[in-house]
């Protein structure tokens, strides 16, 4: 029998590069297209191990999960960076860019 492309194997690969470059898009792209490619990406590991002489392309799933995974890992850590910079400073000097650096410059005292 011919074997035939996993499907959506080059999907998952570029969803999974995708998912790292977007992970400083406040970290929620990222987080999603990681979400969305574990998903993809176990259907066409259990499609695979049912058959695996069936099926090629399987490299670019394992790829793919693995970069997911990290953009995921990523845009969390940048999600939680958000959250500790208005914590830190408050939404408004980060819309504000002279009342940033003011508050930054008493973050840095009170740590000296």
């Amino acid at each position: 029998m011919e074997q035939q492309k996993l499907p959506n194997s080059t999907l998952i690969l570029i969803f999974g590069i995708i998912s790292i470059i977007t992970c400083c898009c406040y970290g929620v792209v990222g987080l999603i297209l990681g979400i969305v490619t574990i998903v993809l990406a176990s259907k066409a590991t259990q499609l695979y191990n049912e058959n695996p002489d069936l099926y090629t392309g399987y490299s670019n799933v394992k790829i793919g999960k693995i970069l997911a995974i990290i953009g995921i890992i990523l845009s969390v850590l940048y999600i939680l960076f958000i959250i500790w910079l208005i914590y830190v400073f408050g939404i408004d000097a980060l819309q504000d860019q002279e009342l940033l650096q003011e508050r930054m410059r008493e973050f840095m005292t009170q740590r000296a």
